[in-house]
């Protein structure tokens, strides 16, 4: 993995952050809104600013609250980004003014060992003037009139960012070709408070995200980089995103978490495989069942994983229950990959991610055209096509398209009268033999465009 120079972003709420955030990485990619608080666990991604590169963290607005409490937890959060960071960059209202939070982040950051950027945003027009001029009694030198909105002041910013990360050594990222050795583009989706955050911490062996009791914390699809400790040798490269909490659609009101579960959706897009992580005290629900139609459509790999198993009540019988309910509510797609895990004590939790592996393997799969063709006869002598008002539907050949997921096409006569039915027979086969086991596949039926081959 790549060691840039780490900047991260710190202030009270609403100064305006993840607008920075989204300014320096050159997309949109915090959640932004006007109330405060939006942010909770920390965002990172890759920052440019005219040549210099280096990895920024948006951070959770610090409060002064009891660690124990869901802002003390957040407040932690931030104080770890800080302490891991190359630079600070703090962040005040240059409109509202220097108010007591600021003086207090000021003590705190004074101190840190950290290096501090002050930046005064929103200060575009002459309402940020008196702003401006307060923040240089937090002892921070001359602060930086900035708009994140609008990104004015890049080029100062730049300027006091050099001397402080501008020749720190950089390590390369090993090229990967998106193969076997690529990072495991990992999302883990599921219904608020099923433990996805817990699993995530447990898997990476330290509190990176925020857990706690109540739900719906996680707002931000949040992706880290670790490396997995294979127990069979050696270590994995995975991509971990942790995504907010999918309720049923009729009951997300709020925009705030509209816009956590579009970009739960997004993360899905954006992955390779899905862990669909279930809640054992509650079971399977229809909104799993919907979630998991969602990853199966967008052509992701799905492995299914119930958490909370330690607890788990009637274990035998929950399971098979949950296992006939998929096979009946995911008809598309049979035997996905099902397992237990306890994010609490961390049990199966190796179990899963390298199942994760193998099912990103079947969804990478390319099948050579001879055995492909050679698969293809044995279905058609298996099971020949139906020949509907007496005419034969006659199926020529078959090639795979593309990958991940795997897409083939069939060229034929007539295929387009061709059963469901049948379709759904050779898909089945296809993962049957071919090794596809439950990754989504695609098939397209086509006929050849000469009008001469049409005829029988």
């Amino acid at each position: 993995m790549s060691r840039l120079p780490t900047v991260a972003i710190v202030g009270r709420p609403n100064v305006g952050k993840s607008t920075l955030f989204n300014r320096l990485v050159g997309k949109k990619l915090a959640l932004v809104d006007d109330r405060p608080g939006v942010t909770r666990d920390r965002r990172e991604g890759e920052g440019h600013l005219v040549g210099l590169d280096f990895r920024v963290i948006d951070t959770a607005g610090y409060e002064d609250h009891d660690a124990q409490t869901l802002p003390g937890r957040m407040r932690l959060q931030t104080e770890a980004a800080v302490a891991d960071a190359d630079v600070a960059l703090f962040v005040v209202d240059a409109r509202a003014g220097i108010v007591p939070l600021d003086e207090e982040i000021g003590r705190w950051l004074r101190g840190s060992t950290t290096p501090v950027v002050l930046l005064a945003n929103k200060a575009e027009g002459r309402a940020g003037e008196q702003g401006i001029l307060e923040a240089h009694a937090l002892g921070f030198g001359d602060p930086i009139g900035f708009s994140a909105e609008h990104g004015e002041g890049v080029v100062d910013l730049l300027e006091a960012l050099l001397p402080l990360i501008g020749d720190l050594p950089v390590e390369e990222e090993e090229q990967h070709d998106g193969g076997e050795d690529a990072p495991l583009k990992l999302a883990i989706v599921g219904r608020p408070n099923a433990g996805k955050s817990t699993l995530i911490n447990r898997v990476l062996g330290e509190d990176r995200l925020i857990t706690g009791p109540e739900a719906g914390i996680t707002r931000d699809s949040i992706s880290i980089d670790w490396d997995w400790p294979n127990p069979k040798g050696g270590t994995r490269a995975v991509r971990l995103i942790d995504t907010a909490g999918m309720r049923k659609r009729a009951k997300v009101q709020d925009k705030l978490e509209k816009l956590s579960v579009a970009d739960a959706l997004r993360a899905i897009d954006f992955a390779e495989v899905v862990v669909l992580l279930l809640d054992a005290t509650l079971g399977l629900e229809a909104q799993d069942l919907r979630i998991a139609d969602r990853v199966l459509e967008e052509g992701r790999a799905l492995v299914i994983a119930i958490n909370k198993w330690d607890v788990a009540e009637g274990p035998s019988s929950l399971f098979n229950g949950i296992k006939k309910a998929l096979e009946d509510g995911l008809s598309q797609v049979k035997g996905v990959p099902l397992l237990t895990v306890s994010a609490a004590t961390g049990k199966g939790l190796d179990a899963m991610i390298e199942a994760c592996f193998e099912t990103r393997s079947a969804w990478s799969k390319r099948v050579g055209t001879g055995e492909l063709n050679r698969w293809f006869e044995r279905a058609l002598v298996a099971n020949p096509p139906p020949a509907p008002g007496g005419r034969r539907i006659k199926m020529r050949y078959v090639t795979q398209i593309k990958t991940r997921p795997p897409s083939f096409v069939i060229f034929g006569t007539r295929v387009d009268q061709l059963p469901a039915s049948y379709e759904r027979y050779l898909v089945n086969s296809m993962r049957r033999e071919l090794g596809f086991g439950a990754v989504p596949v695609r098939l397209t039926m086509r006929a050849p465009k000469n009008p001469f081959d049409t005829k029988e």
